[in-house]
């Protein structure tokens, strides 16, 4: 079906007067005074803008056909061009998902590209697609340093302020970065999604940095239609809103007149690199085409309302430029159009036919080669000069037995002293060293460069780990408690989890998320310092869950993540049992049987823990118990007990709930042919339901239960206990699974 804008523009400029050609003039000359534009810029970008609206055009005509996935445009938003034109291609790119003009004026930049065929084989979900191999439609390219998105509502700002961020930290800290030391980061959304959290919150922290004096060379552009699909933004609300923020430079221009939008990107990424602080670039664009191919637009605009922004058009506007100014005739804009809707329709033929991902390994071989390659990742043996140079003496092999926390802070201090290009930070981490002391002394001895507070917003906290890890950095994020990783889950979920999948590991986000967790804290603090939910992470593909709960597992398992970061840029998160941190005991008071030394780095790999593999407490012939975190020392305590009722129990401690280390499991269920499955989070979408179903997958035949504690958030005080799994708890199915 005919585009309405489609028949405009080629109507409009069928009528337009051609201008005067003057002799003499050059393609370096300006296209327009007083902008810097030139000529053969002008030619250029509309080249692109041209190019974008076609891919367009072609999106609507392979959905027609049943053989496009995706229709959502960049029709009006085609000015973008000018802001790609105004950086140079070594500057990383977050872009909207209306950012066609933007991607082909970056690809004119840097040879070895075709973007429209990119594009197109994007539309159809091609294996040939080169960024994410037909898994997603997106902009992004690893040679134009654009790093794709799939965001919809600005979650991919709190990155874009981490990108920025990284590129004057690694600059200090002296290390590689897959940025240059000038380069601007640049982010784009659009008007709507500026009202969403995680882009006000990600403006905040940019401004809050600038507060400090932090170098944060970002250019943030909002390219502002006036409509989040069928919700009008109230007009004035982005200048009004970022207009006037201190710590934001603010500039305005409006997308539909080229050469003015070129100036004021031109000047917007001159000031941020110039100065290293945020600006706010507001670029007012007109959407055209609706929403997407499936947006009945008429159902809440007029038709007046919709024609009106005809005018707008952005590739309409830079022809009439182009035309007045003798540049081109109006026959010569046509013929570009024409021809460049033929190009791509026929390239759009042909990709139509090409082969698209065709079983689950082929889908999943981001997900499993990332989940491999971690699972083989183990720590080197480091030059011990440089450990005593960052650690000091004694080094933590020298110091006996530790608690969990300290073990947990050597091990931190260890990576620090392995990896030069290792951050630690979150709100509280640095001067205080943690609510719990976990990280004290970390700042003094590596440097307030890598060891640092952060403002309290979680977002904000693993958007810069998301930002820091792209870019070359190893973040080790810490999250103060499990329950406030739920506000942030979904830097995890939609952009941590997802940006190896959606590139096919041509971009990965290295980190290693610190969150202190579980409950059992004698009734302090409530839910949201007892909080148990663990399913959020759980369920997230390619990811990794380390949960430690003995002192030589922490640290040996913090290595472990930090390496598998670091050469298969896993996404690691490090669940700490804030009960256990300061144990000292196991059966009786002053046993100090819950202390371990620090695993002895000389000994790698031999004292190496795996991603995936459990531990195994005795040789009982009776029972199994399969658990983790406080249920591990509650279970040994119940053993004891058990064992005095002649009942023999091996208590296996899995370590990790993601992979859970379902070899090692059912190895030792086999050997009793009873399994009690100890979980302390909730029964319903808890851990247990996975380890039972995993027994039940593989086909072991004997006895299995599970206990947990309650489907309730946890209360204050003595309730606690109400709701939470107790040792008699697990005693009493112990006996009661032995005795069926």
């Amino acid at each position: 079906m005919a585009e309405q804008i489609d028949d405009y523009f080629t109507s409009v400029v069928s009528e337009l007067v051609p201008g005067e050609r003057r002799p003499g003039r050059r393609p370096d000359d300006p296209i327009q005074l007083p902008s810097p534009l030139s000529v053969q810029g002008a030619l250029d970008l509309f080249d692109a803008q041209v190019g974008s609206r076609h891919l367009d055009l072609a999106a609507r005509w392979l959905r027609s056909r049943g053989k496009g996935f995706y229709t959502i445009g960049s029709s009006g938003h085609e000015g973008n061009a000018a802001v790609a034109a105004a950086l140079r291609p070594t500057d990383p790119a977050l872009l909207h998902y209306r950012s066609g003009g933007f991607f082909l004026a970056r690809a004119q930049q840097v040879d070895g590209s075709d973007p429209v065929r990119d594009v197109l084989l994007g539309l159809v979900a091609a294996t040939e697609e080169p960024i994410s191999g037909g898994r997603h439609k997106v902009f992004g390219r690893h040679d134009l340093n654009i790093i794709p998105q799939t965001s919809t509502i600005a979650s991919h700002l709190p990155r874009a302020v981490g990108v920025a961020f990284s590129i004057a930290r690694s600059e200090k800290l002296h290390v590689d970065s897959a940025w240059p030391a000038d380069a601007v980061a640049v982010c784009s959304f659009g008007d709507a999604s500026a009202n969403h959290s995680t882009a006000v919150g990600a403006i905040n922290t940019a401004v809050h940095a600038a507060y400090q004096a932090l170098p944060l060379p970002l250019l943030l552009v909002c390219e502002d239609n006036g409509i989040g699909i069928s919700t009008k933004t109230p007009k004035g609300w982005i200048a009004a809103n970022f207009g006037d923020r201190a710590g934001l430079e603010y500039f305005e221009a409006d997308g539909s007149d080229l050469p003015a939008a070129y100036a004021t990107a031109k000047h917007a990424a001159d000031w941020v690199r110039r100065h290293r602080k945020p600006a706010f670039l507001h670029l007012r664009t007109v959407r055209l085409m609706g929403h997407a191919g499936s947006d009945v637009e008429s159902a809440y605009r007029t038709s007046a309302e919709i024609v009106a922004d005809f005018d707008r058009d952005p590739l309409l506007c830079t022809a009439k430029l182009l035309v007045a100014g003798g540049h081109l005739t109006p026959q010569e804009v046509l013929d570009r159009y024409e021809n460049t809707r033929a190009e791509v329709l026929e390239l759009a033929e042909q990709v139509s036919g090409l082969p698209q991902l065709d079983s689950p390994a082929a889908v999943m071989k981001p997900l499993t080669d990332s989940t491999e390659e971690a699972a083989a990742a183990a720590p080197e043996r480091v030059d011990p000069a440089r450990r005593a140079q960052v650690i000091g003496s004694p080094l933590p092999e020298q110091e006996g037995r530790l608690t969990l926390g300290l073990a947990i802070n050597r091990a931190l201090l260890d990576v620090l002293a392995r990896y030069p290009e290792a951050l630690v930070f979150g709100e509280d981490v640095a001067r205080k060293g943690g609510v719990y002391g976990v990280t004290r002394g970390l700042m003094k001895k590596a440097g307030s460069a890598r060891v640092f507070d952060t403002l309290l917003d979680e977002q904000a906290i693993l958007g810069l780990a998301l930002g820091a890890g792209v870019s070359g950095l190893l973040p080790i994020p810490e999250i103060q408690y499990l329950a406030y990783l739920h506000n942030a889950a979904d830097q995890i979920r939609g952009e941590g989890a997802t940006l190896q999948f959606f590139s096919d590991r041509q971009y990965r986000n290295p980190m290693v998320v610190r969150v202190a967790g579980y409950g059992y804290q004698k009734g302090f603090g409530g839910h949201f310092h007892n909080d148990n939910a663990v399913a959020a992470l759980r369920d997230l593909p390619g990811i990794v869950v380390a949960s430690p709960a003995r002192p030589d597992d922490a640290a040996a398992m913090m290595l472990t993540c930090a390496a598998a970061a670091r050469t298969a840029g896993a996404l690691c998160v490090y669940l700490e049992p804030i009960a256990l941190y300061h144990t000292r005991d196991l059966y009786e008071d002053g046993d100090e049987q819950w202390l371990s030394p620090y695993p002895d780095p000389a000994r790698l790999p031999s004292n190496h823990v795996p991603i995936g593999s459990a531990r195994t407490y005795g040789e009982g012939t009776d029972l199994t118990i399969v658990t983790f975190g406080n249920g591990v020392r509650m279970s040994l305590r119940v053993a004891r007990r058990l064992e005095e009722a002649h009942i023999a129990v091996r208590v296996v401690d899995m370590r990790w709930l993601a992979p859970l280390p379902v070899r090692d499991v059912l190895r030792e269920a086999k050997a009793t042919g009873r399994v009690l499955v100890v979980d302390e989070t909730r029964r319903s979408g808890g851990v247990s339901e996975g380890v039972v179903a995993a027994l039940v997958d593989e086909g072991f035949s004997g006895s299995v239960a599970r206990v947990t504690s309650d489907d309730s958030f946890i209360p204050l005080g003595d309730a606690a206990l109400e709701v939470l799994l107790s040792e008699d708890t697990i005693e009493a199915a112990a006996i009661k699974l032995v005795g069926r």
